[in-house]
């Protein structure tokens, strides 16, 4: 694994929220994305144990799941406390809310010796948690100013 790619120890994304990081795909601004337990995990190695979305609801762009402190979830679903939508920790999938039927966008990751690599070839690995602009009201409000 390339360890520029390295997100985080596997033992450090929570079971119970979500492990924010920043990405940047090719020649474009950064972007904030989610790590979550995948409850789909196989024992025998099927399935990744984790995984990843960017972190915006499909309902409102502009709006985070995870704002910085964990995404709220319930019977294993991200919640958005904007809009209420539930999204699916497995699929990406909105199961309930304005967005009903849509997906997150997914990114590629590998856990490798008990660690979490990004291996999405349209994104680089920036660092752990969220973007820093502190003029940037949309990641609290979903009014556009």
């Amino acid at each position: 694994m390339n360890a520029s790619q390295r997100i985080t120890a596997l033992e450090d994304v929570p079971s119970d929220s979500t492990f924010l990081f920043r990405v940047a795909p090719e020649a474009d601004e950064e972007r904030e994305a989610i790590l979550v337990e995948h409850e789909g995990a196989t024992p025998d190695g099927d399935e990744e144990p984790v995984a990843c979305w960017l972190n915006y609801c499909q309902h409102m762009t502009h709006i985070n799941i995870d704002k910085g402190s964990g995404a709220p979830m319930r019977d294993g679903e991200l919640v958005c406390a904007n809009h209420g939508a539930y999204f699916d920790s497995d699929s990406g999938k909105c199961t309930f809310g304005p967005c009903e039927g849509a997906y997150l966008t997914d990114l590629e990751v590998t856990v490798a010796d008990g660690a979490v690599y990004l291996t999405d070839d349209d994104y680089a690995f920036v660092g752990e948690g969220p973007i820093d602009d502190d003029d940037d009201l949309t990641s609290t409000s979903n009014v556009k100013i």
